[in-house]
């Protein structure tokens, strides 16, 4: 056995942890950005931000963890790819190696146009003023593309951005997954839409204080585990969470004291992305064994948190009384079966952050269809508003009155998040199959959740999926976790058994 390389694994890993420390700086100067940021100051966080990631780059990229890599390849470290060293190796290698193909100025020119789009998607949105932010638009879809075809890849452009937020996955497959998921739901929909049943929506137009939903939410998201001695919510334009350190998770939503779920159901997909990065493997911060999978993988602990818990019956079994509390003029002559009933209204809507379970991937099949489109240079930017607006006609039966909810609805495009958005719809496949088989194991979720018991959900989770880190793929995750493939099946049976019931289809 090779002595030394225990030496040199471990100049590898320190060497990584200082770059992760200096990626949680620039994560940090980008949560401030979007939360606290004077106006005047966003040309030089621009700049900030860029040559943060200038730096990064180029340690990411440095010839001597290429030299490191080499040393340790085919050792015994690198014999288990499930164990940390083995899959610290071989997540590092293949960042290593994709992160060679992009020249230091491209990932410049593209942090320093993604900062300044952003900052001009706010004003745009504010605004509703999509021509003073095509230009932006235009020149991170031109950056994208020679990022694309610097990286390479194995069918089309698209191929390569996808993998950056859902490794090994392939454009084609997804469009499968996205047109054979919608393929089933059209029905369910179209019954839920037609029958004569109806919640009753107007109660969550009531009026909720902001600062009761404030203390709502952070009592609720305390309660199911997130940690706010290492975290903290605060509100921005677009939800988000980031994570800043191993005891540093911020969450994020924003307030309508007219339209309770929008925060309330904000503070909890985001609290269930804080509660996996609390749950990752403190000992492994800054290396693969300690960061999260994909983002779907990261999705699914957001959408079961907010969707198959936050959305049910016996989750408000435990929580309502307390809403009732919180909000004792909008809900004191509201009963539970008609507050449950309206949270799952099911409805075609403009907005997908607030659309509802049933519709929701129908959102996001139309932003993967324009910016796939978009990318190949079928579709101008110029074009890309009446295009939203045609495929809103088209899946949704509605078109939005304006650019600010419609194509400015989301940040993802002004920062440079191009195929990310099918990782919304995998998240939700992931949730559901993960949730059914954690209901079987634990012995019934439903009792736990009414009687206000979530540890054993979450210790669940985090045994099988946040202690794991990157030592499986997604899709190996999945099969490890539930037994078997990534399947649609779980989320249509979980929407069947909690629609049916309501609208009696």
């Amino acid at each position: 056995m090779n002595t030394s390389l225990p030496v040199v694994y471990d100049q590898l890993c320190v060497f990584v942890r200082q770059t992760a420390l200096i990626e949680s700086i620039q994560e940090l100067l980008g949560w401030d950005e979007r939360t606290m940021l004077p106006a005047a100051a966003g040309e030089y966080r621009a700049e900030q931000i860029t040559y943060l990631s200038g730096l990064v780059h180029r340690r990411r990229t440095d010839p001597q963890v290429g030299a490191w890599l080499g040393e340790l390849a085919g050792s015994w470290l690198d014999a288990d790819p499930h164990s940390p060293s083995g899959t610290t190796l071989r997540q590092l290698r293949r960042d290593y190696e994709k992160r060679c193909k992009l020249p230091q100025t491209l990932v410049e020119e593209l942090t320093r146009a993604c900062v300044l789009g952003q900052q001009a998607w706010t004003e745009a949105r504010k605004n509703d003023d999509f021509a003073f932010f095509r230009p932006h638009l235009e020149q991170i879809f031109q950056l994208k593309r020679q990022q694309a075809e610097a990286a390479g890849y194995a069918d089309e452009p698209y191929d390569a951005l996808l993998d950056d937020f859902e490794p090994l996955a392939r454009t084609a497959d997804v469009a499968g997954v996205l047109a054979g998921l919608r393929d089933e739901l059209t029905p369910l929909v179209a019954a839920l839409v037609g029958s004569s049943r109806k919640p009753r929506r107007e109660l969550l137009r009531r009026r909720y204080p902001v600062a009761a939903q404030e203390a709502f939410g952070k009592l609720v998201a305390e309660a199911i585990g997130f940690d706010f001695r290492r975290g903290r919510l605060d509100v921005t334009h677009h939800p988000f969470c980031s994570g800043m350190g191993p005891h540093d998770c911020r969450i994020t939503t924003r307030y309508d004291e007219h339209y309770f779920p929008m925060a309330f159901f904000g503070i909890l997909h985001e609290a269930g992305h804080g509660l996996y990065d609390q749950g990752l493997p403190i000992e492994h911060y800054g290396l693969p064994p300690g960061s999260y999978v994909s983002l779907g993988i990261h999705e699914s602990q957001s959408r079961l948190w907010e969707n198959a818990v936050g959305r049910s019956r016996a989750f408000w079994q435990c929580f309502f009384p307390m809403a009732q509390q919180h909000f004792p003029d909008a809900l004191a002559d509201v009963s539970l079966d008609d507050f449950h009933f309206a949270i799952n209204d099911v409805h075609p809507s403009l907005i997908r952050i607030e659309a509802d379970e049933a519709t929701y991937n129908l959102h996001i099949i139309i932003r993967f269809e324009l910016e796939r489109a978009a990318l190949r240079g079928d579709l101008s930017v110029a074009d890309l508003p009446a295009a939203w607006r045609d495929k809103y006609r088209e899946y949704l039966g509605i078109e939005p009155p304006n650019d600010a909810d419609g194509v400015l609805q989301d940040i993802h495009w002004s920062a440079g998040l191009i195929g990310y958005f099918p990782t919304y719809t995998l998240g939700n496949l992931y949730a559901a199959q993960f949730f059914q088989q954690a209901d079987a194991d634990l012995g019934g979720m439903a009792a736990l959740l009414a009687g206000g018991e979530f540890g054993p959900l979450l210790a669940w989770l985090r045994d099988r999926i946040h202690a794991r880190g990157q030592c499986y793929s997604a899709a190996e995750l999945v099969a490890a976790v539930t037994g078997r493939p990534l399947s649609h099946q779980p989320l249509l049976d979980l929407l069947r058994s909690k629609y049916q019931p309501l609208y009696g289809v």
